[in-house]
């Protein structure tokens, strides 16, 4: 059983009217009974052998109890021991290298070696656990375990078998029962942690809330204060994390967070700028556009299947270009006092148009255009354009076709007309020769033939 530390109160002994009160003396015969004077003197001098003895035995008890040999509890011991207090270091045997400062400070330690223990308490139920560092009343007061380092009141108080953690502050690390490399800077820093590992925390509160979260960082006032069970979170500057409980891989600097949030990012909360050297003017050949929502969310657009739903062409749903009215501008001086000039649209004018194609600021009004939707419209309708386009280059090319055809029958009639016509030609020179014979017949004589003396000749007759 655990023993406490009490503080001795002086006791007062009443000794008025105690011979009249007392029955001893009521009871005895009264010519026994001595003068009240001098009965008063032998009682008082019996109180007095009594008190006597029972500080001789007090003080041999305490010094059959006392294991460290004189001149306890001021100055050196044996095996490098140092104790200065009452009953600091009470109960040392075997143990080497330890130093204890103030009342009780490693009461019970035995056999631990190279363990400091400065102020009330300190290090108090540690028996046989080395290495241990604690400054401050209370300071690793039910300590078991080794290489743990606490400065402040009651830091790293319920410790008992956690390992190399170190508390700066009073109450840090207070509830850390078996948590192990922890490093909690600050009043109340890691306060609830029991058996949460890896956990730095620096600033007053911070990770307060912290039970069994671990590999957490946390730095400024309240940060991470109502972390419980989430891990790997990082917070940085007041307050930052601080709506955070049970979420994971949180980065916050400078903001709150969102209760149960995990894997996400959050800096500034009121900043009306950015600048973040090292962006401008690389190149990212295999990048994408980052987009900013109205929140100040950043992302990227994805384009695949696996995150779309209900599909389906745009039809004349791009049509809606057609309307719109782009326009040159100049930003006005608070924006850009180079007065550089924009071409664009104006988000007022889209709104009546294609409601669609406005994003709106945290307040539903439109403050800009989505000009990577109008690009994607754009290319809806140059695709319909072009498609116009290639079926009339197919009309086209089919007349054409139809033209050659023809001209090429044209030319197959040409070649007949021309052979028919020689051929005409050649039959009128046909005729017109056999016409020139039967002329010459018409007016050349006759020959006739006879046949005279068995012999064929002609005979010649006028036509008149």
């Amino acid at each position: 059983m655990h023993q406490s530390i009490q503080l001795n109160k002086p006791t007062h002994l009443c000794l008025n009217n105690s011979l009249d009160r007392s029955p001893w003396w009521r009871g005895l015969p009264r010519k026994q009974q001595l003068p009240r004077t001098q009965a008063m003197w032998i009682i008082r001098g019996l109180i007095f052998i009594g008190l006597a003895l029972a500080l001789v035995c007090f003080a041999l008890s305490s010094t059959a109890r006392a294991l460290l040999p004189p001149p306890a509890p001021d100055g050196g011991y044996p095996n490098q021991n140092t104790a200065e207090g009452e009953n600091a270091l009470f109960n040392l045997t075997n143990g080497v290298s330890n130093t204890a400062l103030g009342y009780r400070a490693l009461f019970l330690n035995t056999i631990g070696n190279s363990n400091t223990a400065t102020g009330v308490g300190a290090l108090y139920l540690n028996t046989e656990s080395s290495y241990n560092t604690a400054t401050g009343n209370l300071a690793l007061y039910y300590n078991t375990g080794a290489f743990n380092a606490a400065t402040g009141f009651a830091a790293l108080y319920h410790n008992t078998t956690g390992n190399a953690n170190t508390a700066n502050g009073a109450n840090a690390l207070f509830t850390n029962t078996t948590g192990r490399n922890n490093t909690a800077d600050g009043f109340n820093a890691l306060y609830h942690n029991t058996s949460g590992a890896q956990n730095m925390a620096s600033g007053v509160n911070a990770l307060y809330a912290n039970a069994t979260g671990g590999n957490n960082t946390a730095g400024g006032v309240n940060t991470l204060i109502h972390n419980t069970t989430g891990n790997g979170n990082t917070a940085l500057g007041h307050s930052a994390g601080s709506a955070l409980t049970t979420g994971s891989n949180n980065i916050d600097i400078g903001n709150a967070g969102v209760a149960a949030e995990s894997n996400t990012i959050r800096i500034g909360t009121t900043q009306q700028a950015a600048y973040i050297s090292g962006i401008s003017g690389k190149v990212v050949p295999g990048g994408v556009t980052v987009i900013v929502g109205a929140n100040g969310k950043l992302g990227t657009m994805v384009s695949s299947e696996r995150f779309k739903a209900q599909i389906k062409p745009m039809g004349k749903a791009s049509e809606a270009l057609l309307a719109l009215k782009p326009v040159t501008f100049r930003y006005k001086a608070e924006l850009d006092a180079e007065s550089i000039p924009q071409f664009g649209l104006v988000a007022e004018e889209v709104e009546k148009v294609a409601p669609d194609l406005v994003a709106r600021d945290e307040k539903g009004k439109a403050y800009t255009v989505r000009y990577e939707a109008v690009n994607a419209m754009l290319l809806n309708e140059f695709l319909k354009e072009h498609r116009k386009i290639e079926e009339r280059d197919r009309k086209v090319q089919e007349q054409e076709a139809t033209i050659t055809e023809l001209k090429s029958t044209d030319t197959k009639q040409g070649a007949t007309i021309a052979q028919l016509q020689k051929e005409i030609k050649a039959l009128t020179a046909t005729v017109e020769k056999v016409s020139d014979q039967l002329q010459v017949r018409k007016t050349a004589p006759r020959n006739s033939w006879s046949i005279h003396n068995n012999k064929l000749s002609p005979c010649t007759s006028t036509t008149n």
